[in-house]
């Protein structure tokens, strides 16, 4: 059963219905005491990664969720949570990964935001079980999390490469909106909510 972190910083409605279509049970966490109840936990995200970090700093719930061995997905400003800066509101993130969220160059002659469909080049990783290679995915950011290979398991390019999906342990992040991306996206919440603890 998944657990929604429910900090006030995420498009819960989206997510919701993308898992009530894959008949994947969920409830919301609110407390500590709640993330125990599930056995992998999602941290949605949209609008500041700053406010979105505080928000979550105000629930109690940062070093709780940093302690956890079962599957932890962030999507979206909820990967850009798990990296350790980002340069919007020179924030400092959870420091799950030790990389920066940087913001787009509009040098490279690029509109920013990246919005609309964009092709992803996956590792061989369980999240993408199943999933076509440079199959298309949902992204809507003005900050992208920069390439690191020991991380990164999907990347995508939008002016230069940058990480579309990252691993370590049990935390996982995605850049774009899995539950905005159509069967592709449907199918790697289902893949997130198989992974084993």
């Amino acid at each position: 059963m998944i657990g929604i972190v429910n900090y006030g910083a995420g498009n819960i409605f989206s997510l919701t219905s993308a898992l009530e279509r894959q008949h994947l049970p969920y409830g919301m966490v609110n407390t500590e005491a709640d993330l125990e109840k599930y056995t992998h936990i999602i941290i949605p995200g949209v609008g500041h990664a700053g406010a979105a970090m505080k928000k979550l700093e105000d629930t109690g719930l940062v070093e709780p969720i940093k302690a956890l061995k079962k599957p932890v997905l962030g999507i979206c400003v909820g990967m850009q949570l798990l990296t350790a800066h980002s340069e919007e509101g020179d924030a400092t993130m959870m420091n799950i990964f030790p990389l920066q969220t940087r913001l787009f160059n509009k040098d490279q002659g690029i509109k920013i935001p990246h919005m609309g469909w964009n092709n992803i080049d996956h590792k061989n990783n369980s999240l993408f079980e199943g999933v076509e290679n440079l199959t298309q995915f949902y992204f809507v950011h003005s900050y992208f999390i920069e390439y690191n290979p020991t991380f990164d398991i999907a990347t995508a390019n939008y002016g230069m490469p940058f990480s579309a999906a990252i691993h370590k342990d049990n935390f996982y992040g995605v850049q774009f909106h899995p539950e905005k991306s159509g069967i592709a996206g449907e199918h790697l919440l289902k893949n997130f909510s198989n992974l084993k603890q």
